[in-house]
């Protein structure tokens, strides 16, 4: 089990700020592809990740990202500066 955190667009496209997965995913990768699969909101949600940002356990990370052992993943659009 993994906690799976939404933030700014990426939560109003899915509807939560964070959710419980039950996941077999080995990287961030094919945990998207799991969240993808499940309705059509998370495939809205991440449809282009190339406008995404990952972070695993509070660390930023790549899409390849391994998963063994995290507890959290948050998913959220670039920041900008201003």
């Amino acid at each position: 089990m993994i906690d799976v955190l939404y933030f700014a667009w990426v939560r109003e496209r899915v509807g939560l700020a964070g959710e419980k997965v039950e996941t077999g995913a080995a990287t961030v990768a094919e945990l998207v592809e799991e969240l993808k699969a499940r309705e059509e909101r998370y495939a809205a949600a991440f449809a282009d990740t190339r406008a995404l940002r990952v972070a695993v356990d509070r660390e930023l990370a790549d899409f390849d990202a391994p998963l063994d052992g995290a507890s959290e993943v948050a998913f959220f659009p670039p920041m900008t500066g201003g």
